[in-house]
């Protein structure tokens, strides 16, 4: 039977000390002394997109860097017993994520795309494929995109020792943060197979669950037409709809995606990312 209990690994409380060791040494060096009791020291870190509106237009201007706000940072990650299966509100945007990447056959075209039609997206990427394109991460969130976790070799999750789950998401998040400076607050488990441990571990490492309500089914490879009257016939307010950038042949998802995606835009259907604290 497995062991359900929270496990803290030593990497982690390493880490969590010298980054309280590290605050503490800087408030002592740096404080007022005419401050008020109780004041706070500016946040450390890059600059924030706390501008960027709750539910934005898709017609969006490229964030500059990969700086959600710093409160964001801070909510405390919930153990889910399912994931976010689409966006709350009658009138919530569409979120467009891919998973598997990045690749630099097809993640450049896509990101073309998207930037060409002003629409953000988020990004599942597996650690093996992230570990060595780092560019393409580093343009994914300069363009204002989200980069999510999605393992580091795409294995079944629920299948894993607890030590290969956390070993799998760790080693993704690390080298996101290599990258990109920070590490995902977002994960989705391969082949959108979830248990009580994966929610359990994922939270524990920072990331919330996310999952998708339209699969394009470009997985499959079924054909460009397929792929097309698959988003066209799921799409609505708060769908997320899942397509990929890696994984196999995605020259299907590329070509089909430069027709649902201007299509959706012309019929009023906007898109966004997912945002810590509103699901």
């Amino acid at each position: 039977m497995t062991n359900d209990a929270p496990l803290v690994p030593r990497r982690f409380l390493l880490r969590t000390a010298a980054v309280l060791g590290a605050a503490v040494t800087t408030r002592l060096l740096t404080a007022d002394p005419v401050a008020e009791p109780g004041g706070t020291l500016p946040a450390a870190g890059p600059p924030s997109a706390a501008a960027v509106p709750a539910h934005p237009d898709h017609r969006l201007r490229p964030l500059a860097g990969y700086a959600a706000p710093e409160a964001s940072r801070r909510l405390p990650t919930p153990v889910r017993t399912k994931p976010v299966l689409r966006m709350p509100g009658a009138a919530h945007p569409m979120v467009l994520t891919f998973d598997d990447g990045p690749d630099p056959r097809y993640t450049p075209p896509i990101l073309d795309l998207l930037r060409r039609q002003h629409v953000r997206a988020t990004f599942f990427v597996c650690g093996e494929m992230a570990d060595t394109q780092g560019g393409l991460l580093r343009r994914m969130v300069d363009e204002g995109h989200v980069i999510g976790n999605h393992s580091w070799s795409h294995p079944l999750l629920t299948r894993a020792s607890t030590a290969v789950v956390r070993a799998e998401l760790e080693r993704t998040s690390e080298a996101v943060e290599r990258a990109v400076g920070r590490p995902p607050q977002w994960m989705r488990a391969p082949y959108g197979a979830w248990n009580r441990r994966v929610f359990r571990l994922g939270a524990e490492l920072g990331m919330d669950a996310f999952a998708w309500t339209v699969d394009s089914l470009d997985w499959k490879e079924p054909g460009t037409r397929t792929i097309i009257d698959q988003v066209l016939g799921g799409a609505g307010p708060g769908v997320i709809v899942l397509a990929h950038d890696a994984g196999g042949d995605r020259s299907q998802t590329v070509t089909a995606l430069r027709t649902w995606l201007p299509r959706l835009l012309a019929d009023g259907h906007r898109f966004t990312v997912p945002v810590r604290g509103e699901v």
